[in-house]
């Protein structure tokens, strides 16, 4: 399949013809799934009219300026190499979710309102650790503007909303229906806009119910929002599962960031983790960017066209979960080793030891290897830095490991079940065109490819080393190989020289307390039956 057809190139496309013409409105642009939205969407509907990027301004920099730095991202190079000129179908306009009014100006709303016709909203914070003000703000305040700027749009079609398959994690199964937040988002809000930081950190676990964190917290707080707006706007939620590298598109194995399974992944690498509290059994609930990506497409094309055939702005919100059925997935258990095979063979260039470890089902066994093979060691070798008067860092690094293992361990230790009809469905419903040019099927992926081309990409993409710096960093593989073997001999020697020349003395004084215990219990018994 050649992964960088534009349309021009495939004849007649339902879907690059539905977008066609068409102005789009995209919020979180600049992050993962954002990116790769664009290029898509530029690359396989390039007759669409208009893609406006909401975009903030940071560090002084203007959207303008940023948009150029944004396409000098690789994913855009091929693209722009075949196309150049597709750059100016897009606009930015300078916006901010936590702004008032999007922080957009009369002019931009007035633009929007009256021209935009798809939404993807794709923004939001994302992280594991955060408190719950600005989770809310971002991923439940932030939503609400977006949706009365939708309210505005006279031409709106479909408004796609990116949630995520655990906003409900207290359901064994999550189907593809509306599920009410634990409390009313509106009061939520009140709560978080008028409370100060510390009763808000009080009161946080009483309002997550069970819940793992904000973040999964926010998101079903913002689909309960979004259910209110069922009568006045064309709403489909889309649900992504743990969204991982490309496997075809833009780039195979392009990756960006290191949240979820990435940066657990980077850590072992560098011999940092060496335990991970995991079921090996239980399916790495994952999805390919591009898999998701093409979904999102989908459900836009789909939620637009039924706009279009009942009337525009045909109300009602649906959802589909963006998820591979569990019969379609490694298990943690050989994805971690086929991981771990393939990161033998391509190293990273640092490391602090060589890379080992395991993944532990028990908890306590977990916790045993945690302090041992990670504290234990951080504490002696910040201890040897302050010696040599070097600034200690390995204890921090422990810390945040620990910090986001503990985070990914409840994802990694329970068994999910999403349902994903609607998702499997609207591929079987598209031409063959189509559903090569958006492509959501799994069912003939190469897993272990599909790892391999990961590394790759995570020591190219993040890390910045290229193919050149293999043969140094297997050299440097080699050593931590022989080192971490020296290690080992030299500590199970010292043990068994330990106990071998202090076994007699604990023999002797374990004879003693015998023989003590047992004239104490005789002298006992005597003075009993005298009396």
């Amino acid at each position: 399949m050649d992964i960088l057809r534009s349309d021009a190139d495939c004849g007649e496309s339902d879907i690059a013809k539905f977008y066609a013409n068409k102005t789009i409105l995209i919020t979180g642009a600049t992050g993962f799934m954002g990116k790769v939205l664009v290029e898509k969407l530029l690359r396989s509907c390039a007759d669409l009219n208009v893609i406006y990027l909401l975009i903030r301004t940071k560090k002084g920099v203007d959207p303008s300026v940023r948009k150029e730095q944004y396409f000098k991202c690789v994913i855009f190079g091929k693209l722009l190499e075949k196309n150049p000129g597709i750059v100016d179908k897009v606009r930015v306009v300078k916006g901010d979710l936590l702004e008032p009014d999007l922080g957009l100006s009369a002019n931009d709303t007035n633009t929007l309102a009256s021209n935009v016709e798809v939404v993807f909203h794709c923004a939001a914070n994302v992280r594991f650790d955060q408190p719950l003000r600005p989770m809310v703000m971002m991923n439940v305040v932030g939503t609400l503007k977006v949706l009365r700027l939708a309210e505005k749009m006279s031409q709106l079609q479909a408004l796609v909303h990116v949630s995520t398959s655990y906003c409900q994690c207290n359901e064994s199964v999550l189907e593809e229906r509306a599920y009410p937040a634990p409390q009313n988002p509106f009061s939520i809000i009140e709560m978080v806009e008028t409370m100060d930081d510390e009763a808000l950190a009080e009161i946080t676990p009483k309002l997550l119910n069970g819940l793992p964190n904000t973040y999964a917290y926010s998101k079903a707080l913002s689909e309960d929002l979004i259910c209110r707006y069922n009568n006045k706007l064309p709403i489909i939620i889309t649900r992504p599962s743990i969204v991982t590298a490309a496997i075809h598109e833009p780039l195979p194995g392009w990756i960006e960031g290191v949240n979820g399974p990435t940066g657990l992944m980077i850590g072992a690498a560098r011999g940092v983790i060496r335990s991970m509290h995991c079921n090996p059994d239980y399916a790495s609930t994952v999805i390919p960017v591009d898999k998701a990506i093409n979904g999102m497409i989908l459900c836009g094309y789909q939620r637009g066209k039924a706009s279009q055939e009942k009337g525009n702005k045909q109300t009602g919100v649906e959802f589909c979960n963006l998820c591979i059925s569990s019969k379609a997935l490694m298990s943690w258990g050989d994805s971690i080793e086929t991981g771990r095979r393939f990161f033998y063979e391509t190293p990273l260039s640092f490391a602090l030891w060589y890379p080992g470890g395991s993944i532990k089902k028990n908890y306590y066994h977990h916790l045993f290897c945690v302090i041992f093979f990670h504290y234990l060691p951080a504490y002696f070798i910040d201890f040897w830095l302050l010696v040599f008067g070097q600034k200690p860092f390995l204890l921090n690094v422990q810390r945040k490991v620990s910090m986001g293992l503990k985070l990914l361990q409840y994802y990694t230790t329970k068994r999910w079940e999403f349902r994903n009809e609607r998702f499997q469905e609207m591929s079987s419903q598209l031409s063959l065109l189509d559903q090569d040019l958006f492509d959501t099927s799994v069912g003939q992926v190469n897993w272990e490819t599909y790892i391999s081309n990961y590394i790759v990409g995570m020591r190219t993409y993040i890390l910045g080393e290229s193919e050149d710096t293999l043969p140094q960093a297997r050299k440097v593989l080699r050593r931590l190989y022989i080192l971490d073997w020296v290690s080992k001999v030299l500590f199970f020697s010292l043990s068994f020289w330990f106990l071998w020349t202090h076994l007699d003395g604990f023999v002797e004084r374990s004879d003693a307390f015998i023989r003590s215990s047992l004239s104490t219990i005789y002298h006992e018994r005597n003075s009993t039956i005298h009396v």
